[in-house]
This record gives structure tokens, C-alpha cells and sequence, in this order.
């Protein structure tokens, strides 16, 4: 007697097909209105960042006589206390600030979803060193623990970059264990085990991407809180390093000039609150937009 073997059934765990996913998340995150705001932000800084040396008006690290001088004149934002211009710092700062927050969490989420899948898929051995090497990180405040690398291996970009991969992957690696643990036990799994797929198969073809979901979000969220660290520690001169402006250091530089004039530092922390701002809107939109739960819920 011969038994037919019935391949597994896809998963159907995602509202948006995966032909139009790209265009479906697009409308479904355009009709919000938050998400929407959150994504023409995103898409100005990013913007201006990568045509910074085109639209900066001049030399971010120029200097000049006219120092620490109001909006207006030669300078639209105002000039810092060596004279140079503000809006050229913000426009270069916005390029150091998300160059090296979109590096950090690439790195950070290549290597907390690897070792997400490894601990909730395999478990055992695995899951016994890596889950509690990530509570371990957890049980740290996340500036502590980046200030402690940086402060161990000196200033600079480098290791400001090394710091941050290491706060940011248990993050990534405990959202990607819970997912994976989940689908695992789910019938199409199952299936897919019972007909002699590997491991390494079972794994891009259903745990990743069923992981694709809370990654994106995660990936998002990241990035605001990325930006917001690393600001924090140039503020502290653990970060990237003078002449390249960043707009941490800036505000550290004008909080000495406070009573002189504030513009040095309302320019670097006005445009820190719009990126966070930015990420962490897109990043409420995209959890709601991709969990079929949330999105009946709220009605979108």
C-alpha cells in the first residue's frame, strides 16, 4: 500500500500577500495619519542627510567671525560659538546620527535574529547559554551598558558602533526566540518535518519569515532609540569625535553658551526630538499595521 505524501500548507499568518506585500504595507501605513507623518519625516531626514554635501549651505566645521549669531543674515539658523553654521552642523549631524544608527541595528539584527532562530528553534543546549546570556544584558540599563563598552575601549566611531551592536542584539534576539518557539509547534511545521524537510529548510521557509513581522517593527523602534543613545553619548564626548559634527557634541558644545544664546543647542535637540519622533511614529504604525489582531482592533 502506497501512502501519499501531502506537502505542507503554507503559512498564513500575514494579511498582505507576499506578491503585493510592498505596496499593500505602503497603503495600509499611508492611510494612517500618525503613520503617515512618521514616514514623510523619515523620508525628509533621510533625505536631507544623503544630499547634505549638495544642500548644506556651507562647511560644517567653517569657522567664522560672527560667532554665536541669531537666525537670520548669512547664517538661517544661527551660528555656533565658533562661528560655524548651524544649519550645515544639523544637516551633517543628521548624516553622522543615522548612518551610524542605521549600521548598528543591521549588524545588531543580523546577529540577535540569528541567535533568536538558533535558541527558539533548536532549544536545549543552545537556548540554555544564549537566553540567559540576553537576560543577563537585559538586567543592565541600555545607556549604562553602551557607556560601559565605550568607556572601556575610548571614544571614537568605531567603538561607539561596537557598543551599540552589543546593547541592541538581545532585543532582537528575545523577539525572534519567541516567534520562532511559537511557529514551530504549528502544524505546517510539523508537516514540513514529517515529509523530510532540514532544519535550515523549516527555518527560511516558515520561522523567518513569519519573524518578518515583529523584526520590521523592532528594526524601526531600534533606530529612534539608536539615534537617542548615540546623541547621549556624544552629549558626553564618549561618541563621534570633533571636527565631525554630530548632534550630540553639538549640544554639549552650546549648553556652555546658554545665556548667550540658545540656537546652538534648540537646533541639535529640535532635530533629535523630530527623528525620534519620525521612527517611533512609523514604528506604531508598522506593529499595527502588520499584526491582523491590532489592525482589526483599531479598524484599519
Amino acid at each position: 500500500m502506497v501512502t501519499e505524501v501531502v506537502p505542507a500548507p503554507r503559512p498564513q499568518t500575514s494579511p498582505i500577500k507576499t506578491g503585493r506585500r510592498g505596496g499593500q504595507l505602503l497603503r495600509l501605513i499611508t492611510r494612517d495619519k500618525v503613520g503617515l507623518i512618521g514616514l514623510v519625516i523619515v523620508l525628509l531626514m533621510t533625505t536631507a542627510a544623503a544630499l547634505a554635501p549638495l544642500i548644506a549651505p556651507y562647511d560644517p566645521t567653517a569657522m567664522s567671525n560672527q560667532r554665536l549669531a541669531p537666525p537670520g543674515g548669512d547664517f538661517l539658523l544661527g551660528a555656533d560659538e565658533a562661528g560655524r553654521d548651524l544649519l550645515s552642523r544639523a544637516l551633517y549631524g543628521a548624516r553622522t546620527s543615522l548612518t551610524v544608527s542605521l549600521i548598528v541595528v543591521t549588524c545588531a539584527g543580523a546577529i540577535g535574529v540569528l541567535l533568536g532562530l538558533l535558541a527558539g528553534f533548536y532549544r536545549g543546549v543552545l537556548d540554555a547559554i544564549i537566553t540567559p546570556a540576553t537576560d543577563i544584558m537585559f538586567s543592565f540599563p541600555t545607556l549604562l551598558l553602551a557607556l560601559a563598552v565605550v568607556a572601556a575601549r575610548g571614544p571614537g566611531t568605531e567603538n561607539l558602533i561596537l557598543a551599540l551592536v552589543i546593547v541592541f542584539i538581545p532585543s532582537f534576539a528575545r523577539i525572534v526566540r519567541g516567534t520562532a518557539m511559537s511557529v514551530r509547534r504549528e502544524p505546517y511545521v510539523e508537516s514540513g518535518q514529517a515529509v523530510g524537510l532540514s532544519n535550515t529548510r523549516l527555518i527560511l521557509k516558515y520561522i523567518l519569515p513569519n519573524s518578518i513581522a515583529p523584526i520590521a517593527v523592532q528594526f524601526t523602534t531600534s533606530l529612534a532609540y539608536a539615534i537617542l543613545i548615540e546623541a547621549s553619548l556624544g552629549y558626553l564626548g564618549l561618541g563621534v569625535q570633533p571636527p565631525q559634527p554630530s548632534w550630540g557634541s553639538m549640544l554639549s558644545s552650546g549648553k556652555s553658551f546658554m545665556e548667550l544664546s540658545v540656537w546652538p543647542s534648540v537646533v541639535p535637540g529640535v532635530c533629535i526630538m523630530i527623528a525620534v519622533l519620525g521612527f517611533n511614529l512609523l514604528g506604531d504604525t508598522l506593529r499595527d499595521v502588520l499584526d491582523p489582531r491590532l489592525r482589526g482592533r483599531s479598524g484599519r
